[in-house]
């Protein structure tokens, strides 16, 4: 659920240089003893800089682990979840209520043939556990909307205490291909309405700040909206947020590796 770009780096031209200039561009300091040729590249560094490139790591390592356990205060959100899918494995539920977990969304289908491996064995697990469970979708911009909206209804039990419906639109992990903004609307469209109304509750929709630029879903789509924006609360979609992913790094007890973590304005089964 995350993209990335950026610019190359600019590179210094190539060519000869005299000892002079090699030495100004190597001279880190009078106790590193580092080895050069006239291309720029490093032969060999010293052990000084060793050390300090080795401390420098571990004080990556350090705030890496103190991001992963942080979370938005509970005082000022209260409601607070997980998002998962089969790539979290096997969940040991029962450990999350303890952590904090109030509610899970869990992925079911994607596409118009693509059912989640684990969804079954999360739903009912989920349903044990206590914690208040929800189903999401992910939606394919080269698929019909009606197909689509077909597979999920086809996998999820209705279930009158469930949180919303929930659709995933974004681009990482799509289809290369995009479609025109009056396609990708007319196509989300069918999906809501077979899928409201077979649920008989407003759907809600999972949008990254891209995504809504690009075809301005939270201004056509009068629904719920659930924004990702990491470690801030989202400034983007028309309307204020009604769940937030502030994070993707979140380790709990029970869970194989990082997982999203998510609050909610309000009781999400209020939507």
């Amino acid at each position: 659920m995350t993209s990335g770009g950026g610019k190359e780096p600019q590179r210094s031209p190539s060519g000869p240089r005299s000892n002079a200039q090699c030495e100004r561009r190597w001279q880190w300091s009078a106790s590193a003893s580092a080895s050069k040729d006239c291309s720029g590249r490093f032969v060999a560094l010293g052990h000084n800089w060793i050390a300090i490139i080795s401390l420098g790591l571990l004080a990556v390592s350090d705030a890496s682990m103190a991001r992963s356990g942080w979370r938005p205060s509970e005082r000022k959100y209260p409601y607070q979840g997980i998002d998962i899918s089969h790539h979290q494995g096997h969940i040991a539920w029962a450990k999350l209520p303890r952590q904090g977990v109030d509610f899970a969304y869990i992925k079911a289908t994607e596409g118009s043939d693509h059912v989640d491996r684990r969804f079954s064995r999360n739903w009912h697990a989920a349903h044990r556990a206590g914690i208040h469970r929800g189903a999401y979708h992910f939606f394919r911009l080269c698929g019909s909307g009606r197909a689509q909206a077909a597979n999920f209804v086809r996998t999820v039990p209705f279930d009158a205490a469930a949180l919303p419906p929930a659709i995933d639109l974004e681009f990482p992990g799509n289809c290369s291909r995009r479609p025109s903004r009056a396609k990708v609307h007319k196509e989300l469209g069918d999906f809501l309405r077979i899928v409201e109304g077979r649920y008989g509750k407003r759907a809600v929709l999972y949008l990254t700040r891209r995504f809504d630029k690009r075809y301005r879903i939270s201004r056509t789509f009068d629904r719920p909206l659930w924004l990702r924006s990491i470690r801030s609360e989202p400034s983007f979609g028309a309307r204020s947020w009604s769940i937030w992913q502030a994070s993707y790094t979140r380790r709990l007890r029970g869970v194989r590796g990082h997982v999203d973590w998510n609050v909610a304005a309000r009781w999400p089964a209020a939507s």
